[in-house]
């Protein structure tokens, strides 16, 4: 059975607050961690009223102190945002407070709008030295070196698990060169997908931290009782999704019987085909979609993401997930 495991945004949604919202995460990953996924991940997006998981250090260390067992992370850090020191330094700590627990997932885009990204002290040019920064951020958490000026403190020695995330060719390739686990933002941006995979594979050099190419697979689920619940779920996903390609961010919408009123049918094709890597309906139906992802990408892993209004809606979408995870390795035995 391949480990399945969640990732997070920490949503905001419309009649809520960010206090709650935070709560809702923590609640959430000690029912993963009981329902035996393997990690937590969560994802650094700036300027969001929608996100509240800006201060993602922060919040992964608040998961980790409320849960036991199941590994917590980033999925991801938007390097380019950050001087890698600092990144080694706090998930040195996190790593240090949380031995073996600590996984440290990498992206290239600023996860945030323009204006905010020079809000963030750092100028977009720093994508273009995210290689660079990945091997200094492998340099400070790695074995201590003799004459060292620069050291982590803590994060030197600790060894902390690095992947690379991407939605494109880029990311497959630069994770295959330096001999890192890949996943890849298949949840968002499929559109490279296979091609990808490919890539990565068949491109991959064993590194000290990897043997043989690791890829993760993102996929959105909305898990209910129905088929129509399943979907009923999901609008609230493609609101936000759409609201967001339009300029016009905020919180998470509330569900809708009827997605027609509120995104023309332009929007909703648009939006699909974003969205295109689900699996969503009744448990019957998740299933089936989530055998059918698993058999055409051969993912060595899974991460699962679902925005969803209610919290005990979402809550009971990865319980309803986790369960077809299980049905669909006991039919492979």
């Amino acid at each position: 059975m391949i480990p399945y495991s969640v990732l997070d945004l920490s949503p905001v949604p419309e009649g809520s607050s960010t206090a709650e919202a935070l709560q809702n995460t923590v609640e959430l990953a000690r029912h993963a961690e009981a329902l035996g996924y393997h990690r937590f991940w969560l994802a650094e997006h700036h300027s969001m009223a929608g996100i509240a998981s800006a201060a993602t250090a922060v919040v992964i260390g608040q998961v980790a102190a409320h849960t036991s067992t199941i590994r917590v992370g980033s999925g991801g850090i938007m390097l380019p945002n950050h001087a890698p020191l600092m990144v080694a330094e706090a998930f040195g700590t996190l790593a240090t407070m949380f031995p073996d627990r600590i996984d440290l997932g990498l992206g290239r885009a600023p996860g945030t709008d323009g204006r905010t990204a020079q809000a963030l002290r750092r100028n977009m040019d720093n994508a273009d030295n995210f290689p660079g920064d990945v091997m200094e951020l492998q340099h400070y958490l790695g074995d201590p070196v003799p004459g060292a000026q620069v050291i982590a403190v803590p994060g030197v020695g600790t060894h902390v698990p690095i992947w690379i995330l991407g939605s494109s060719l880029y990311g497959a390739q630069l994770a295959a060169h330096l001999g890192l686990p890949y996943a890849f933002a298949s949840h968002f941006a499929p559109q490279a997908l296979t091609q990808a995979i490919r890539v990565y594979r068949e491109t991959f050099r064993p590194s000290a931290q990897l043997a043989k190419p690791r890829f993760m697979l993102a996929v959105n689920v909305f898990a209910g009782e129905t088929d129509a619940e399943g979907y009923y779920l999901k609008t609230s996903m493609q609101q936000a999704f759409a609201n967001l390609r339009t300029g016009n961010p905020g919180k998470l919408p509330r569900p809708v019987e009827d997605l027609s009123t509120v995104i023309d049918p332009a929007m909703q094709h648009m939006v699909e085909q974003a969205l295109h890597v689900s699996a969503t309906g009744g448990p019957d139906t998740v299933r089936q979609e989530l055998r059918a992802l698993i058999a055409r990408h051969k993912p060595d892993e899974l991460i699962l993401t679902g925005q969803i209004h209610d919290a005990k809606a979402r809550m009971r979408s990865f319980e309803i997930a986790a369960e077809a995870l299980r049905e669909v390795a006991q039919a492979a035995e």
